[in-house]
């Protein structure tokens, strides 16, 4: 074989033909469970293989990418020779030359799926899973020998396609998550989304300005196999790392200066920033409890309005189809009839009694130095400038006002007098669940809070004093100026799908596996979430404590 041909291979070997096609990725901790012993051929048609063949899932679909130096062409994977003499027959010099060579008896060496695409003809022998992954996106094949995915003769295309579909239905599929039996159809597309990420996270070289006590969720949120992620303590030395590896820089939008931004600019250096998503975990962060939901945006970051987000664009240009669109009503019903929240879900408090006569308008506070709030609150952080404002355009409601749970703890920054508030407020609201309170009110006014979201979930009016990521989108009475970039109007439920279904990355916390949303829901619902309250955290509990009386 000639020099420059390409030849991928490792000394480890495989059963292949014990290898379902269609299988997990190798995340760290105790392996997991996708198959069961029974297979079953029902509803294996041309609709599965279409998704198959979007998802890209089936054999070793998280291994790296072929050579970058690598033009295309034919992939011979005869054995660990490339001078195999069996493949004579099937190319000639010049072709050989340029093919790529990649060992049989490393299934993990390459994506199929990434390498196939780029070829123009596979040589292989029949047992090998490359052949059914070649015939789904109809690369040529010519066999060595004869095995389990060449059909009858290795000729016909109806015999191949049989061969591949078996393989799919020889074994029967188990939902990782509960247990339970799963459709073929389902687990191409839990495993599409697993691959989905693994492709985004693959670029992220080192992560900067995580916490210490959230960097083990990270590390699960951004894990990319075959690659130990990295933390450092600041900006030049994630540059540096980042530059070194030729990768993105994952940060924490409150720890991103904008000298770090404008030097990676400069180095051709991307920053992906992550930030805790909209269903959190149960227990606040200011208590260090770790978050079970994060964003990962490449663009800038949900809450700041001055920049485009991906959250954004996914909005302003996302096709929501009916499927996605029911998915979403079942997950917003769910969540509203759990009484889940940002933190938790709802407990057994008693529903506060209301004037039955007045309109009923609830103000949450935020934490005035949060980030949400100096990029999307068009200037105004005062809890109490809020809370006048509010009633002076509600000056006939009952006005409850509830303080936010980080300030009351006394970690963050934004508490106002209970005698100051009481000026504008009817009633101070604290503790119980927000769920409870949304499903009491009329109405929400907001700056930028998550509970506005939560509100129009409930079907409850929402007026934005600032720029939260849901305004503009016509759900919404915006009193702060909204982007251009958001003038197209959505359904409630195609915002729902945008927010909690497409955005962010969930984390199962009993199998610690990336989950589906409907699956952290369900954990929260049934208070089937594991105590992750360390020492630390209680700990982090009697400060705030002590700083609440001292202020």
């Amino acid at each position: 074989m000639a020099p420059s041909a390409h030849l991928l291979t490792k000394s480890v070997t495989h059963a292949e033909g014990l290898v379902a096609l269609l299988r997990p990725p190798p995340f760290p901790g105790d392996p997991v469970v996708l198959h069961r012993a029974v297979g079953d051929a029902d509803g294996v048609c041309d609709s599965v293989i279409d998704r198959l063949r979007a998802a890209r899932v089936g054999g070793a679909f998280w291994a790296p990418p072929p050579p970058a130096d690598w033009a295309g062409g034919s992939v011979v994977r005869a054995g660990q020779a490339r001078t195999c003499g069996d493949t004579k027959p099937h190319l000639d010099a010049t072709e050989a030359a340029a093919a790529l060579w990649v060992s049989p008896l490393d299934i993990d060496a390459l994506d199929p799926w990434a390498t196939l695409e780029r070829t123009a003809a596979l040589i292989a022998h029949g047992d090998d899973e490359w052949v059914a992954i070649a015939h789904i996106l109809g690369v040529e094949v010519r066999f060595l020998s004869p095995g389990r995915f060449s059909g009858s003769d290795g000729k016909d295309d109806a015999s191949i396609r049989a061969a591949a579909l078996g393989a799919l239905t020889a074994t029967g599929y188990v939902d990782p998550f509960t247990g339970e039996d799963a459709s073929l159809a389902a687990t191409i597309d839990l495993l599409a989304e697993w691959r989905r990420m693994f492709d985004a996270n693959r670029t992220i070289a080192v992560a900067c300005g995580m916490a210490w006590w959230k960097r083990d969720e990270i590390r699960r949120f951004l894990w990319s196999p075959g690659r130990d992620l990295p933390f450092v303590a600041d900006g030049p030395a994630a540059l540096r790392h980042a530059v070194s590896k030729g990768g993105a820089i994952a940060a924490w939008p409150s720890r991103v200066s904008p000298r770090l931004l404008s030097d990676a600019r400069a180095d051709g250096v991307e920053v992906v920033r992550v930030e805790d998503g909209f269903v959190r975990s149960v227990g606040l962060g200011s208590d260090l409890v770790p978050p079970l939901s994060v964003v990962v945006d490449v663009r800038g970051i949900h809450f700041d309005p001055s920049d485009p987000s991906d959250l954004e664009h996914i909005l302003a240009t996302g096709d929501f189809g009916a499927p996605l669109i029911a998915r979403a009503q079942a997950l917003r019903q769910t969540i509203v009839q759990a009484g889940i929240s940002k933190y938790a879900a709802a407990d057994a408090a008693p529903m506060l009694p209301r004037a039955p006569e007045r309109r009923l308008v609830l103000v949450p506070a935020q934490v005035e130095d949060d980030m949400s709030v100096l990029a999307g609150g068009g200037g105004l952080t005062s809890n109490l400038e809020l809370l006048r404002r509010v009633r002076v355009l509600e000056p006939d409601a009952e006005i409850w006002f509830r303080p936010h749970p980080d300030v009351d703890a006394g970690h963050r920054k934004g508490a106002v007098p209970d005698g100051d508030a009481l000026n504008f407020a009817d009633r101070i609201v604290r503790g119980g669940s927000m769920a409870a309170l949304l499903d009491t009110v009329d109405a929400v006014h907001v700056l930028t809070s998550l509970t506005g979201f939560e509100a129009l979930m409930r079907h409850r009016e929402v007026i934005c004093h600032g720029t939260p990521f849901y305004a503009g989108w016509g759900l919404t009475r915006d009193l702060a100026p909204v982007p251009d970039r958001r003038g197209r109007a959505l359904t409630l439920d195609e915002l729902v799908a945008g927010v909690l279904i497409l955005y962010p990355r969930y984390l199962d916390p009993v199998t610690r596996l990336p989950c589906p949303p409907e699956v952290l829901v369900r954990r929260i619902a049934e208070a089937a979430v594991p105590n992750r309250l360390s020492r630390i955290s209680r700990l982090r509990q009697w400060q705030g404590r002590l700083m609440a009386r001292w202020r």
